[in-house]
């Protein structure tokens, strides 16, 4: 495949996709045939795909080509576990989390977003925690605020987020460490347009049915869901022109504040299985053949030169700023209220663009 195919797939992108995957089978069919499962090959991987920004597949089951690194520190965030290599994402994604950064920074006066895993340099399966996080279109937020100071590398590793429900109560937000401002901060994520669910504990989005007085209409986008007590998790829309993307379905219309929220606080969700298999089931593992066949080219394209040549460089920056202007939120907008209402009032092929950068030195 070489150069010759990662330079084809540069000029056309995806729409050149159908002539070009068929060079990938044979990578396929090898790597499939000693039925190596496709996280083992995933997670091998160092950089990312170089080639033109796309998501293939469904959220859970896909890859990326094109991905890019969101920087270790920022002005207004810090990545968290760094040797597990997951804080890649589409130029979308990384730049809609920089902007997020900005203003919850700007506008809700929240101290910086502690980063959890985005995706794989090249997507695709992780070896553990998440059977999503596959095509660079989901990231996890941590819920405890940045430290005023610069974490350690060890610090990264080992700290661990505060979940936000009371000990020894079902699904109840601990009322001495949940904040309005957390509250803001994760409906300012569900403000944007381009973003298509938040993903949060049954528990806290019973408090924000409760307790959220200002605009209700992004209010849907926040999704129950097992775990992400101590996270939240963001999931955007298929970028545009990521033909092979599959996207979810809308969230149905009205708050979420109805029988489905009500769910999660019966006993069905949390019901043990009534009988156990007689023998252990032998757990399968996606392999390659079982994601979309574009997946086996970005498995197999060449890296860039450097890991800093797509996070700093002039390939970060010419794969983002071709999107549409961010959306602009209006200087006297000091209130979460008038923050949602300037994002939502932005049409939806509004997409984020990363924030200025200084020079490299």
């Amino acid at each position: 495949m070489g150069l010759e195919i990662a330079a084809a797939f540069r000029r056309c992108g995806s729409a050149m996709l159908g002539l070009i995957v068929g060079a990938s089978l044979l990578a396929t069919e090898a790597a499939s045939a000693d039925g190596t499962p496709a996280k083992e090959l995933f997670g091998a991987k160092a950089l990312p795909a170089a080639m033109a920004p796309s998501s293939f597949g469904f959220y859970a089951k896909g890859c990326l080509a094109g991905g890019v690194a969101i920087p270790t520190d920022g002005p207004t965030w810090q990545a968290m576990r760094l040797s597990r290599n997951r804080r890649w994402g589409h130029p979308q994604m990384i730049a809609l989390i920089e902007r997020f950064s900005h203003d919850a920074a700007e506008k809700i006066g929240w101290p910086g977003l502690l980063l959890g895993d985005i995706s794989q340099p090249r997507g695709g399966p992780m070896t553990s925690g998440h059977a999503s996080h596959q095509i660079g279109l989901d990231a996890d937020i941590w819920l405890t605020p940045m430290p005023q100071r610069t974490l350690s590398y060890q610090e990264r590793e080992s700290i661990s987020a505060t979940s936000m429900l009371q000990k020894n109560k079902f699904l109840t937000v601990d009322p001495s460490i949940w904040t309005p401002t957390h509250a803001r901060l994760i409906m300012m994520a569900a403000s944007y347009p381009h973003v298509e669910r938040v993903f949060v504990n049954p528990a806290i989005k019973k408090k924000l049915c409760d307790t959220w007085k200002g605009d209700r209409s992004a209010l849907g986008k926040v999704r129950p869901i097992y775990g992400h007590d101590y996270h939240f998790h963001i999931r955007i829309k298929c970028p545009e022109g990521s033909v092979g993307c599959k996207g979810q379905a809308r969230v149905p219309a009205g708050d979420g504040c109805d029988k489905s929220l009500a769910w999660w606080f019966t006993d069905e969700p949390w019901a043990k299985p009534k009988k156990k298999p007689e023998k252990p089931v032998k757990p399968t593992f996606a392999k390659l053949s079982d994601l979309p066949k574009a997946c086996a080219l970005v498995l197999d394209g060449p890296p860039p030169a450097s890991e800093q040549e797509v996070t700093y460089g002039t390939a970060y920056r010419s794969a983002t700023t071709a999107s549409a202007p961010a959306t602009a939120v209006p200087a006297a907008a000091t209130s979460i209220e008038a923050v949602i209402g300037a994002a939502t009032a932005a049409p939806l092929e509004n997409v984020p663009v990363p924030l200025p950068r200084p020079a490299l030195q």
